[in-house]
Formats: structure tokens, C-alpha cells, sequence
């Protein structure tokens, strides 16, 4: 029912998560109403350009990516998976977090790097989730798109659904 995972950032830390196939049903959390986002990692090159494409696909609100230090591109796997998915990317150039303005006032950071080198505020959400770029297998891009759209549709709740 809760995973637990070590920081990929500093590896000290540890992060706790609500396992949601392990609850089906199961209303974890606080809802919030459908809104932009704006999804924050480090490279900006795979799990930030996924979420923010899923965001819209699900809320049909505008969502953002950013990172700390954006790739040169988006991983190629990323906008495999994203095509599997049926989800469109938009502008998938790898953008620096702070050439985001306005921010949206919903910011998500999908990078435990990034979270804790960023130390956000506290109205910030943090899913700690694997890179998949790190893997580098199809799967993991995969797998990643999955455990987002659980994570989006468990915080929108069943208006997501």
C-alpha cells in the first residue's frame, strides 16, 4: 500500500508514496480543481514533458514543463512513449525554469534532484519519480507515463476519472 523510495538526487533522503493499484478505489489525499501546472525537473528532457502533456490531455488545462538545466532536446524515448499514449507533446524544447512567466500557481516537481536543489516552497507537490532516461529502455518511458496519469487522476479525483 506505500512504497518507499531512496532519493535519486542526494540519496539520503527518503520518499514515501501511496501505492495506488494496491487500493482500488481507494481516495488518497486532498483533490484539488483542474487548473494549469507547471511540471519541474532537472533536464526538462523526459518526466516534466510527459506530465505536462498528460496535464492537458486529462484537465484540458495548459500545463508547462522546466527544468534546472534543460537538455539540448527531448529524449527521443519520451516522445516514443508519448506517441504510444496518444498524448502530443506541444513545444517539447527543453525550457529553463526560470523562463517560465507567469508561473502557474500549481507546480508539481517530478525530480527528487530537482526538489531538493530547489528546496520549493511549501504549497509545491513533489512526486518522487524514477528517471527513466537513467534506464533507458522503452519500459521505463513507459512505465513513467502510467505512474503519472495515476498521480494526476488520484489529485483531480474522480472529474479525472
Amino acid at each position: 500500500m506505500i512504497g518507499r523510495t531512496r532519493s535519486s538526487g542526494d540519496a539520503r533522503r527518503r520518499y514515501v508514496h501511496v501505492i495506488h493499484d494496491s487500493l482500488p478505489g481507494f481516495a488518497s489525499g486532498s483533490r484539488i480543481a483542474a487548473q494549469s501546472a507547471l511540471f519541474v525537473c532537472t533536464q526538462n528532457s523526459a518526466r516534466s514533458q510527459l506530465a505536462a502533456a498528460l496535464w492537458t490531455a486529462i484537465t484540458a488545462k495548459p500545463a508547462l514543463s522546466a527544468g534546472t538545466r534543460p537538455a539540448d532536446h527531448v529524449h527521443r524515448l519520451a516522445v516514443s512513449a508519448a506517441h504510444r499514449a496518444g498524448l502530443t507533446l506541444g513545444d517539447p524544447t527543453p525550457r529553463h525554469l526560470d523562463n517560465v512567466a507567469p508561473r502557474p500557481s500549481l507546480t508539481i516537481t517530478v525530480c527528487d534532484q530537482v526538489h531538493e536543489e530547489l528546496d520549493p516552497p511549501i504549497d509545491w507537490l513533489h512526486w518522487s519519480l524514477p528517471d527513466p532516461v537513467a534506464v533507458g529502455r522503452a519500459a521505463a518511458f513507459d512505465a513513467c507515463v502510467r505512474t503519472q496519469r495515476q498521480r494526476i487522476t488520484a489529485l483531480l479525483g474522480p472529474v479525472a476519472a
